[in-house]
C-alpha cells in the first residue's frame, strides 16, 4: 500500500509539473491564447496552406476523407442531372433505340458508381460517356481537372507533415535531469544531450532561457522575464561536432543567475530552465529546433553525470546510453560564492569516475614517421 500511495504522490506531483512548466519536456509549448477576435480567424484561412500542414493527423485524415466523397457524390448529382435531362433514367422508360448520354447511368447509384470511376481513373469499362451530350463533356473535363488539384493538394500536405523538421527533432534527446558540480576549476550546470542517429547535425548551437517573474523597481510585474543561458562545450558553442552525446555546461559566475542560489535554497526558486538546440539535419538539409525545460525540482546539486562513451580493444568507440541520465555524488560547495570566495570550498575530487569499457592500449611498437 505504501509503494502505491508513493506512485500516486509521484503522478500528481508530476501533473502539477506539467501544468506549472511552459516547455514540456518533449519541447511542446503549454501555453493557451484566450480572448481572440472572431475576425483574424479568417487570418488562419488565408494562410490555408500551413493551417493544413500544422493540424493533427485526425484532421488531415478526416478532411482527406470527405474531400473525395463529396466530391464523388456532387459530381454524381450534376451526372444525374444530365441522364434526367437526356431521358436515360430507368424510370422515365426510355425507348429502346434511345441512345444515352452516358452508358448504363440509369439511377443515383449508377451516377455515383460513374463519378468515382472517372475522378479516380479506375474505369472498369461498363460505363462510358457518349458524343452525344456537351454538357457531359464539359463535366467530364472540369472532374477530371478537380480530382487532379485535389491529388496534389493532399499528397503535398501528407508529404509535408511527414517530412517535417520536428520529426527529426524526435531522435535527439536531452537528460531527465541537470546537475551542478565542479567543472574545469569552475562551478557549472551541466546537461547531456545526444543525438540518436549517426547523421550529423550541421551547425548546431546551443544557448537557453531561464523564465522567471520578477518585480521591476517601478513595481511592475513581468510574469515571464526571459534571462539569457549561455552553455559551451569542450570544443565551444558553435558548430558543434554532434557525433556523439554532448554534456553542456553553463559556468555559475558572478553574472550568472544561479550565482544567488545555494544547494538549501535551489529547491524553493520558482522559475524554468528552457535549453534550446538548433541545426541543420545533414540528410535533409532542413532546420530544425530542441527544446526541452528543467524545474528546479530536476536540478541536483553536487552530482555528476556518469561516463558514457568507451572504446573497446580494437580501438572502436561505443555509446552506452543506460548510463545517459545516471548521476553520482561528487565533493561541491554548498553555494556558488562559497566555491568561489572560501579557501578550501573549490576544492573536490580529481580522481573522475571509472570508464569500465574503456580499454587502454599499449603502444609500444615503434611509430613508423613519415616525412614529408
Amino acid at each position: 500500500m505504501s509503494s502505491i500511495s508513493q506512485r500516486i504522490q509521484d503522478y500528481m506531483m508530476e501533473r502539477r509539473r506539467r501544468k506549472t512548466r511552459l516547455v514540456r519536456k518533449d519541447g511542446r509549448c503549454n501555453i493557451e491564447y484566450g480572448n481572440i477576435k472572431y475576425s483574424t480567424h479568417f487570418a488562419f484561412l488565408a494562410d490555408f496552406w500551413t493551417t493544413f500542414v500544422e493540424i493533427r493527423w485526425r484532421f488531415v485524415l478526416l478532411f482527406f476523407s470527405a474531400s473525395f466523397s463529396l466530391s464523388w457524390f456532387i459530381f454524381a448529382l450534376l451526372w444525374y442531372w444530365i441522364a434526367k435531362n437526356n431521358g436515360d433514367l430507368w424510370w422515365q422508360n426510355p425507348p429502346s433505340n434511345h441512345t444515352p448520354c452516358v452508358v448504363n447511368v440509369y439511377g443515383l447509384t449508377s451516377a455515383f458508381l460513374y463519378s468515382l470511376e472517372t475522378q479516380t481513373t479506375i474505369g472498369y469499362g461498363a460505363r462510358w460517356i457518349t458524343p452525344l451530350c456537351p454538357g457531359g463533356v464539359a463535366i467530364i473535363v472540369i472532374q477530371t481537372l478537380f480530382g487532379i488539384f485535389i491529388n496534389c493538394f493532399l499528397c503535398g500536405v501528407v508529404l509535408a507533415k511527414i517530412s517535417l523538421p520536428k520529426k527529426r527533432a524526435k531522435t535527439i534527446t536531452f537528460s531527465e535531469m541537470a546537475v551542478i558540480c565542479p567543472k574545469n576549476d569552475s562551478l557549472c550546470l551541466s546537461i547531456r544531450v545526444a543525438n540518436l542517429r549517426k547523421t550529423l547535425m550541421i551547425g548546431s548551437q546551443i544557448y537557453g532561457k531561464l523564465l522567471r517573474t520578477t518585480t521591476t523597481q517601478d513595481g511592475e510585474t513581468i510574469i515571464m522575464d526571459q534571462v539569457n543561458i549561455d552553455f559551451v562545450v569542450d570544443a565551444g558553442k558553435d558548430n558543434l561536432f554532434f557525433v556523439c552525446p554532448l554534456t553542456l555546461h553553463h559556468i555559475i559566475d558572478k553574472s550568472s543567475p544561479f550565482f544567488e542560489m545555494a544547494v538549501d535554497t535551489l529547491h524553493n526558486q520558482d522559475f524554468e530552465l528552457v535549453v534550446f538546440l538548433d541545426g541543420t539535419a545533414e540528410s535533409t538539409s532542413s532546420s530544425c529546433q530542441v527544446r526541452t525545460s528543467y524545474l528546479p525540482q530536476e536540478i541536483m546539486w553536487g552530482y555528476n553525470f556518469l561516463p558514457i562513451i568507451s572504446r573497446n580493444k580494437e580501438g572502436k568507440y561505443r555509446v552506452d546510453f543506460s548510463n545517459f541520465s545516471k548521476v553520482v555524488p561528487v565533493a561541491t560547495a554548498h553555494c556558488s560564492y562559497c566555491y568561489h570566495n572560501i579557501k578550501g570550498n573549490h576544492l573536490h575530487s580529481r580522481d573522475g569516475h571509472d570508464n569500465l569499457g574503456f580499454a587502454v592500449i599499449d603502444m609500444n611498437d615503434p611509430i613508423d614517421v613519415t616525412k614529408m
